[in-house]
């Protein structure tokens, strides 16, 4: 799988086929068509069957569309949130920096 000319990682091919596979099963258990998923969310047919094929080049914004339309989003946004994971919960009180430097870039005062 090549995207803009460089080559995919298998892992992170695999993570895409993978994906598209889920979103496939969630829309069978709505037994929802494509197009009728595709008309939920609000993208084209074509962009739908993309994502279910693994192809990574479906944009964000149209996957959480599609999560939407089946009735997932919430789910995914649970999942991918940083405070639901250990390391999350026990850095919960520590400030985090507003941005994060490559080490090389900081100063002696900073290391």
């Amino acid at each position: 799988m090549v995207h803009k000319g460089k080559p995919i990682p298998p892992a992170l091919g695999r993570a895409l086929r993978s994906l598209g596979e889920d979103v496939g099963t969630w829309r069978k258990l709505r037994s929802l068509t494509q197009a009728q998923l595709a008309d939920r969310s609000n993208v084209s047919r074509n962009t739908l069957n993309r994502l279910e094929n693994g192809d990574g080049g479906v944009s964000t914004e149209n996957l959480l569309r599609i999560l939407r339309g089946l009735g997932i989003l919430e789910v995914f946004s649970r999942a991918i949130d940083p405070y639901e994971s250990d390391i999350g919960r026990l850095r919960f009180d520590q400030q985090l920096p507003q941005r994060v430097r490559p080490r090389s870039v900081r100063g002696p005062e900073e290391l």
